[in-house]
Formats: structure tokens, C-alpha cells, sequence
């Protein structure tokens, strides 16, 4: 193990900002346990803003060129908040510097926002679909598609780079090409999906989670909605933990702690909103510091996951989801629970 990260740069930055942990809706597997938590004043939002910057600025001078940056700006809902907009005007301005990306549930987005949308230019927004109807709604809250889907109409109207997310669990994961077949007849850009995390109000969801069998199978679904895609302009992307395995394409990895920071709604600094283990406060630790300093940072950067060292894409996989494997074993570093590899693996 290292004991000074201070030469260290990724290949390019993440940053996903929750402002807020407010929110209209109170969905089932929300990874938030609160809705009313200390939310940092617009004048800290723009000392944290600083940070990233100087984050981003010190570790391109160290990778001798610039980083490819990025924030995505999500609560709780972010339009929550009242000044949301204007945190959007400072990001459209630097734009040179980092793009930036919504995560919103959409019912905020009617066709007046839209328009203003469309104006600060944001690389992309994504919603959250859940299946069909019924299933989306019981998740959600009733009548959340119709409103989820008018939102992603008034975005595609505006030419707004439009995504939807699938969160995949036992109930739901076989109606992932209904997602698909929405998304295609709404022409969203990208549709992708990734698994049930059981924390936060979504804890006791333990038992929702897929089996190795199952997330095979589910992936199997993927790779075939994806074969049917080749004429359609909308993507099915498989470039999440152990899709590679089923979907092709390069070997994924976890980027917590490297090219990807979380910052919550107080300035905590996770390395993942989905795995909850707060590093530092940015109002007390610069960021530079907590990013070369934390013990967890380095080893998320470094370490192959236990029971993934004889695994002949443990080097590339390193683990696969470590937040599902924090969440179900209380350890990061414990292979993915949902890896049907890793049986073969411990036989060999």
C-alpha cells in the first residue's frame, strides 16, 4: 500500500453532487434515509465548486494535460431547490473546464423548463424508469410514469440529450425490454441499468436482491435488446459491474475513489452515493487533501476485491459492485454477491 497518493492523477474526474436531500417523491428503494438533513447555503455550494476546480487543475497539471471533468448535480430531487438554476448558469459558463448532467425524477420538468434547459446546455438528463406501469408506479408513487414520461417528451422537444436509468432487482428485472421499448418509441439517447443497492430507505429491500443466476439472466435480457438496437438511435449501454462479462466490450471497474467523488447535501464526501462511507467534510478537509490523504480512496484505487485473486478478470474487474457487496456483507472489499463467476472461481 502506498503511503502518499500526492503523484497520483485518474484518467478524468466525476463528480456527483446531491445539493439536496429534498424530495416529492419517496421511492422505494431510495438510497436516502432522510429528506430533511442540513443542505449547505449557495455561497458554500460555490466553496465546494472551488475545491473541484482545484482538484480538477492540480491533477491535470500532474497527468501533464488536461482532465476530461464532469459534474452530475442530483439530490434528493435538485430542483428542490430554489436557486438550482443559478449553481446551472455558473456551471453552463465554465463549460471549457467540465460539462455537468442532471439526475432528476423529472416531474419538475414541464415544457417552460425545458426551454430554459435547453439553454445551459447540459450534457445530458436522466430519469428513472422502473418497468411498466404498474410495477414503475408501486415503486414511485401512482401515476409517476405519465408524469416521468411527459418530462422526457418536453426534454427531446428541446434536443436535450436525454437518458433513462433501470434499477434492477428481483421483481422487475424481466420487464427491462418494456424499458426498452418505451425509451426507443420516446427516442431517448441512452437507456442503462444498473442493480438494487438495499440501503438507505431501501435497506430492508435485502431480500430483492438478485441472485449470481438471476443477474446473469438479466444481463442475458440486456444483451438482447441490445442486439435489436443496431437500426435505432437509441443506445443500450452495458458498461456497468460484471456486464462486460455477458454484453462484451471492455472490462468494467468500480471508479469509486478515483475518477469518481460524491459530495452530499451537507459537504460530506463519499466515494459513491451507494457506498456510504463518508471520508471528510469539504467544509473542514480541502478536497485535494481527502482525495490524496484517505486511506479508503487508496485502497478503493488499488485493491482486488478477496475471493477475485485467482479470478482470470480480477485485475480488470477488481471486484465488481463494491457498494452491493458493502451493502450486503458491510465490506467493500468482498466480491460481488451477484458474480456467478466466482463459484467456478473457489472450485478451481
Amino acid at each position: 500500500m502506498h503511503t502518499n497518493s500526492a503523484g497520483y492523477a485518474p484518467k478524468s474526474l466525476l463528480l456527483q453532487w446531491h445539493i439536496t436531500e429534498r424530495c416529492n417523491l419517496r421511492c422505494a428503494h431510495c438510497y436516502q434515509d432522510n429528506y430533511a438533513r442540513d443542505e449547505l447555503s449557495f455561497a458554500d455550494l460555490l466553496k465546494v465548486l472551488a475545491q473541484f476546480k482545484k482538484l480538477l487543475a492540480t491533477l491535470s497539471q500532474r497527468a501533464g494535460k488536461p482532465l476530461h471533468a464532469h459534474i452530475t448535480v442530483t439530490g434528493g430531487e435538485p430542483f428542490a431547490r430554489h436557486d438550482f438554476l443559478d449553481l446551472l448558469e455558473i456551471f453552463a459558463a465554465q463549460n471549457k473546464r467540465f460539462s455537468f448532467g442532471i439526475l432528476t425524477n423529472g416531474s419538475f420538468i414541464d415544457a417552460p423548463m425545458a426551454q430554459q434547459l435547453r439553454k445551459l446546455a447540459p450534457r445530458f438528463v436522466q430519469v428513472s424508469v422502473e418497468g411498466t406501469a404498474a410495477t414503475h408506479d408501486s415503486i414511485r408513487g401512482k401515476g409517476n410514469l405519465a408524469q416521468t414520461i411527459t418530462a422526457i417528451k418536453n426534454l427531446r422537444r428541446e434536443g436535450i440529450r436525454t437518458l433513462i436509468s433501470f434499477t434492477a432487482h428481483r421483481q422487475n428485472f424481466h420487464e427491462f425490454p418494456e424499458v426498452v421499448r418505451l425509451g426507443r418509441r420516446l427516442r431517448v439517447d441512452r437507456i442503462w441499468a444498473d442493480r438494487l443497492i438495499p440501503c438507505g430507505s431501501g435497506a430492508n429491500l435485502r431480500e430483492a436482491v438478485m441472485s449470481p443466476d438471476e443477474t446473469k439472466e438479466f444481463f442475458e435480457i440486456m444483451a438482447q435488446t441490445k442486439k435489436g438496437s443496431w437500426f435505432n438511435r437509441t443506445e443500450i449501454a452495458m458498461h456497468r459491474a460484471l456486464q462486460f462479462l455477458v454484453g462484451g466490450g471492455r472490462p468494467y471497474h468500480c471508479t469509486a475513489g478515483d475518477s469518481l467523488l460524491t459530495v452530499q447535501p451537507n459537504g460530506d464526501l463519499y466515494p459513491c452515493r451507494r457506498l456510504p462511507i463518508r471520508v471528510g467534510n469539504l467544509l473542514e478537509t480541502p478536497l485535494l487533501e481527502l482525495y490524496d490523504n484517505s486511506e479508503l480512496l487508496r485502497s478503493l484505487r488499488e485493491q482486488i476485491s478477496e475471493g477475485c485473486e485467482n479470478c482470470f478478470y480480477g485485475k480488470f474487474c477488481r471486484g465488481g459492485l463494491k457498494c452491493l457487496s458493502y451493502a450486503v456483507t458491510g465490506d467493500p472489499f468482498k466480491t460481488d454477491p451477484g458474480c456467478w463467476m466466482r463459484n467456478s472461481n473457489e472450485n478451481n
